[in-house]
């Protein structure tokens, strides 16, 4: 990720708890699991494999929770990138069951983790509301609505009419929503660092700013930092969008995209703003999101950026678009403004799998707050000899980006183009 997308500018860095700086690696050393990266799906990893009796070492980069997992919206959302609808399409009724209750399950346990360490990450459940950006967007939220209450045995989604959905989210363009009573938000890069300090009392050793240089994994693990060594039986590599040259086997199948996010001054009134604590999204292809932080901030994120370079001023990028949406904020100030790097796949569904010894999980898609948490049990699972549900998530598998990791970034601009002309029409 490149520096200058603003992560020590971000509210979240401003907010975040002391946390000790881990030592980097020094020398060589074993252990029966090495984890490649310091975000949720490396710490939910190595956490879940500690709990099982394994010797981890974790290897981050910079800081834990630099990349994503300490710069995203904060947004829990349950379910998949994919509705209910388009998995029950795509899948069958009987395993569009089984993923959405996996789905469900990465909630449970991202919230019993929360509360089995005392996680202070400014946790809300109150919701999750999508916004119907256009009137056509109400005929799939009934039929998202429909499907999971009758097909998935879950009540929890209401589809909301367009005064409804005002009076929870005063935005304008609003035509109604679709609103999951079981979403969230929390403060990400707490969420984070509680999970690296439980993993900390777990036995698990830390090792920050180790940026891996190579890995091995024809036969067992070795991660290479060049400063030390680590050799392992088995290895999770956890870098989502940050993958880079580790293993370009499976490099061409996730897409890195830019995001950029702000954080407005304490509101006076933020309940007038968004309702019930709410975590909100749109229904636009380039996706805006926001919710409102502990202390009455909006932070909201979008935009649409098609070039890899960041914009000068990622305040004045935003901007135009909170005010879209939020006109009666035009006069807010910005206090904080920051970047970050998600990746995305063909199908919008994650790509887990393994290359020999070495575990992956990356592509979240915009899911990647809840998933992580199921992610590093199954894994650990996997590890002991279990693969039932790891086989199913590796099913998943999406397609590699035409013309691979050379060509995905031009041809997906283009991509972006269309459908960002398609939601202006």
């Amino acid at each position: 990720m490149r520096r200058d997308l603003g992560f020590e500018r971000s509210y979240y860095a401003a907010t975040a708890h002391a946390f000790k700086l881990a030592p980097p690696l020094e020398g060589e050393t074993e252990s029966d699991v090495v984890v490649i990266g310091g975000g949720y799906t490396g710490l939910h990893a190595a956490l879940n494999a500690a709990e099982c009796g394994f010797k981890v070492v974790l290897l981050e980069a910079e800081r834990i929770g630099w990349g994503a997992s300490g710069r995203n919206g904060g947004q829990m959302i349950p379910g998949w990138r994919k509705g209910a609808a388009e998995l029950v399409k795509r899948y069958g009724e009987a395993h569009a069951k089984t993923l959405f209750g996996l789905a469900l399950e990465s909630r449970s346990l991202t919230l019993e983790r929360i509360a089995k360490h005392n996680i202070d990450c400014d946790l809300t459940t109150n919701g999750h509301l999508t916004l119907a950006a256009k009137p056509a967007d109400l005929s799939w939220m009934d039929a998202e609505a429909e499907t999971l209450e009758r097909r998935m045995a879950y009540p929890n989604a209401r589809v909301l009419d367009a005064n409804e959905a005002r009076a929870k989210v005063a935005a304008d363009g609003v035509f109604g929503g679709l609103l999951d009573e079981c979403g969230g938000h929390l403060h990400p890069l707490n969420y984070a660092l509680g999970l690296a300090n439980a993993a900390g009392r777990a036995g698990v050793t830390l090792h920050e700013h180790s940026r891996v240089v190579s890995v091995e994994h024809q036969r067992h693990v070795t991660a290479r930092t060049e400063r030390g060594v680590v050799r392992a039986r088995f290895g999770v590599l956890g870098c989502d969008a940050l993958i880079g040259h580790l293993a370009p086997r499976i490099a061409g199948r996730i897409m890195p995209v830019a995001n950029y996010l702000v954080a407005t001054e304490p509101l006076s009134e933020p309940a007038r703003i968004i309702a019930d604590g709410l975590a909100v999204s749109d229904s636009r292809f380039v996706v805006d999101y926001f919710r409102l932080s502990a202390e009455g901030r909006l932070i909201f994120g979008g935009g649409e950026r098609y070039t890899p370079d960041p914009p000068v001023d990622f305040a004045a990028f935003v901007r135009p678009f909170l005010q879209r949406t939020f006109p009666q904020l035009r006069g807010a100030r910005i206090d904080y403004a920051w970047g970050g790097l998600v990746s995305i796949t063909m199908s919008r569904l994650p790509h887990i799998g393994r290359l020999g010894d070495l575990f992956f999980a990356h592509g979240y898609s915009g899911q990647g707050v809840l998933l992580p948490a199921l992610i590093g049990k199954v894994l650990t699972e996997a590890m002991r000899g279990t693969a039932e549900t790891f086989d199913v998530l590796a099913g998943l598998a999406p397609p590699e980006f035409p013309g691979g990791a050379a060509l995905r970034s031009p041809l997906h601009v283009l991509g972006m183009l269309w459908y960002a002309l398609r939601d202006r029409l």
